[in-house]
């Protein structure tokens, strides 16, 4: 099939490089020259892994390229997936400014192309914005009927930075919301490969779920921070106890993200929480669960701050930057939050994290780093070893077995805090503290 991907972000990059291995024939649009250049060169623009593999291989076979033209994305494909981004803006209120674009662009080429055209929605947007916004917009600058000579669709992605590739090929299921169930017929061609749950359903429903699936992970993050600080002070284990805990497979459901540790981050869970909460707020409907995740995340943020301020050190050294493993995404990232306000507090802090460098970080990633700590290039050191031997405190961000050789590096007059539990990392001669166990 041919296929074109407007936004080669995260979900973008990944969707066009899995859709060409298959051998579709994938063009990527994007207003940034950057990945349009690094797409065609066959390089990734975002840092994920297996997907440098796959686009090169894609590219080098003929079967991905990547333009800035929206004209030539739609006039030389049939189906279009919109990938672009969707942040939040400080009230919680939706940015749809990329939504906004994109549409106006396809109505635009729309109006020059002659064939049927499927539009499939894959950025999380709320309920009734491909009514409200997208398809309304396609119409105005296309002077065509949706339903008649192009049909829309929602089909929202479940993919997670670090694992996305793996995630593209096992989702937990796809789902196709269309006002027709024939509309979403040509979308659900694409996964015919992928041996999971296909579900069609109503396009509001299917805007909805996207949602509804995050707030319940960050619901379930928070729900295991809080248990683990109560655990703590109470002299229980956490951990035994979480595990206990999640053997009730039964109501219980799933052990995903219950795992005491540090506070979630990245691009998805905080925003998609900050505009159920702000959607809530304008339907006048009180939300008292969903408003208090974000407070109980930052409360937690803080928990791991007054942990190093405690201390009375000031030398900090700070491993693992990206809100997760191997990603370089620094978007939300809780630890961030944990530098700048040690920063704040005159302490003197070094970064390792061998995902992040910053000349290759793009689009709204950079973007983000800019605004919100464009000093960052003087703390990261490119040595593990430099950081932990001039630090009197060592955070680890994330799991310890990502570092190697760690261990062997740690002094007695230490002081190590763990953000991400690690299993038998606290016997040492160092003092150890974890956040919440």
């Amino acid at each position: 099939m041919k296929i074109s991907v407007f936004g080669m972000g995260y979900v973008g990059s990944v969707t066009a490089a899995c859709l060409a291995e298959q051998r579709h024939e994938v063009v990527g649009v994007d207003v940034n020259p950057t990945k349009v250049s690094l797409i065609n060169a066959g390089q990734t623009p975002v840092i994920e892994p297996g997907l440098g593999e796959l686009m090169r291989e894609a590219v080098r076979e003929g079967r991905l390229r990547a333009t800035s033209s929206a004209t030539d994305g739609v006039s030389s494909t049939d189906i279009s997936l919109i990938c672009v981004g969707t942040p939040t803006l400080r009230s919680g209120r939706l940015d749809l400014s990329g939504i906004e674009k994109v549409s106006v662009e396809l109505g635009r080429a729309l109006k020059e192309k002659s064939g049927f055209h499927t539009i499939a929605v894959r950025s999380t947007i709320l309920p009734g914005t491909s009514d409200g916004l997208v398809i309304p917009n396609l119409e105005a600058g296309s002077g065509k009927k949706a339903g008649r000579d192009f049909a829309v669709c929602y089909n929202p992605e479940f993919i997670r930075e670090g694992t996305a590739v793996a995630d593209f090929y096992s989702p937990p299921f796809t789902i196709i919301g269309a006002h027709d169930l024939q509309q979403g017929q040509p979308i659900a061609e694409l996964y015919a490969a992928i041996d999971k749950p296909l579900v069609h359903t109503e396009m509001r429903l299917a805007e909805m779920l996207k949602y509804i699936c995050n707030a319940y992970h960050a619901l379930k993050i928070v729900f295991a921070n809080e248990i683990g600080t109560i655990a703590k002070s109470v002299g229980v284990d956490s951990q035994a106890l979480m595990q206990l805990f999640c053997t009730d497979e039964k109501l219980n459901i799933s052990r995903a993200y219950l795992q005491p540790g540090f506070a979630f981050g990245g691009s998805c869970l905080p925003k998609d929480v900050r505009s159920l909460a702000y959607l809530g707020r304008e339907l006048d409907l009180k939300l008292p669960l969903l408003e208090s995740l974000l407070p109980s995340n930052e409360i937690h943020i803080r928990r791991g701050i007054d942990l190093v301020l405690q201390t009375g050190k000031k030398k900090v050294g700070v491993l693992g930057l990206s809100f997760k493993p191997d990603t370089d995404d620094l978007r939300e990232s809780p630890t961030i939050e944990l530098v700048k306000a040690l920063i704040g507090e005159g302490c003197q802090v070094k970064i390792f994290d061998e995902k992040v460098k910053l000349s290759s970080i793009i689009g709204a990633n950079r973007e983000f780093v800019e605004k919100e700590i464009p000093h960052i290039g003087a703390l990261l050191h490119a040595s593990l070893e430099d950081v932990v031997k001039d630090s009197e405190v060592i955070v680890v961000g994330r799991d310890a077995r990502e570092f190697p050789g760690l261990r062997e590096m740690l002094r007695a007059d230490h002081t190590v805090i763990e953000l991400a539990r690690s299993k038998n990392f606290e016997a040492g001669a160092w003092k150890h503290s974890g956040i919440c166990w």
